[in-house]
């Protein structure tokens, strides 16, 4: 319970840190993201959650690094639930909720009602969680509704990828994060992938993902977790292979940014799947890269039209 209680009074001083205010205006308007008021304490609360869920407490060195990833989660966030009321788009699957608050509680040990325990604990409303999720399952959807015509898949690959799996016995997995960047001109890709590399060698992989990344997994550190083998592509696969634990991997040029990994560890496991199985989970990864391409493309396109101001 001491933890927990340190978690919250170390982020009410942030907030008096940060912003040199005193705790009667911490309601006072932050900024706007279209037509959206944004306040302080939504900013506290939104770090308060980066804080539960990645298991860790405030410091003074953190304090710059958390802030700014809070601002850049609550646009990124409120852009997609803006671009949802435009569509009027709001359907998930309530299974899927469970799923993932269950995901999230298992990753720090803990089942959800402890997970709602810490939140109370610190004075942190559950539902705004809650609200994270379901904004993602809504913009997922979205994203399938309006791409679904393209998810063409290259069945010859899907099947010669399975013919390669037939007789193992034994799946590669890997342990990875990854760091995804904003692509840039084709005559300056090669100084921002060596000055990415430099600021990952002095600042720590974790630290640059949440400060540049502009994947999902940013807020994790681009933690990814374990990887099967079965469902990664080849270009991708080639690249984690051939490169050693702790180590990063050779860059990757995607159709709208440049991804790298580190790869944190590999493992053997028995393969105890069927053939069918196996090609689902192809399929349905390859479903996945595509709609995540089209969901990061789309994205931009709606942030672009969207105006931000802060207010001091």
């Amino acid at each position: 319970m001491i933890k927990i209680k340190k978690i919250f009074f170390l982020v009410l001083f942030l907030l008096i840190s940060i912003e040199k205010v005193n705790a009667e205006i911490k309601d006072a308007l932050f900024m706007t993201i279209g037509n959206k008021p944004i306040t302080q304490s939504d900013i506290v609360d939104e770090i308060k959650i980066i804080l539960i869920l990645n298991n860790e407490s405030y410091s003074d060195e953190k304090r710059d690094q958390l802030h700014e990833l809070a601002v850049r989660s609550t646009i990124k966030r409120t852009i997609k639930n803006i671009e949802l009321e435009r569509n009027n788009f709001f359907k998930f699957n309530e299974e899927d909720l469970q799923k993932e608050l269950t995901r999230l509680a298992s990753n720090l040990f803990m089942d959800v009602n402890t997970l709602k325990n810490l939140c109370e604990s610190n004075e942190l409303d559950f539902s705004k969680i809650e609200d994270q999720i379901k904004t993602e399952l809504y913009w997922n959807s979205l994203i399938f509704e309006i791409y679904k015509h393209n998810l063409n898949i290259n069945q010859e690959e899907i099947e010669d990828r399975l013919r390669l799996n037939q007789n193992k016995n034994e799946i590669e997995e890997y342990l990875i994060s990854e760091i995804v960047i904003s692509k840039v001109e084709n005559d300056k890709i090669d100084l921002e992938i060596q000055e990415l590399k430099n600021k990952i060698e002095i600042e720590g992989f974790e630290k640059v993902a949440r400060e540049l990344s502009i994947s999902e997994s940013a807020l994790k550190g681009g933690d990814l977790g374990w990887i099967n083998e079965n469902i990664i592509s080849d270009e991708i696969k080639s690249a984690i292979t051939d490169t050693q634990i702790e180590s990063l991997s050779s860059p990757i040029i995607l159709d709208n940014g440049i991804l790298i990994f580190k790869v944190r560890d590999k493992r053997k496991i028995n393969q105890n799947v069927s053939l069918e199985e196996i090609k689902n989970e192809l399929i349905n990864a390859e479903k996945s890269k595509i709609l995540n391409m089209h969901s990061m493309s789309h994205y931009d396109k709606v942030r672009r039209t969207i105006s931000i101001n802060f207010f001091k």
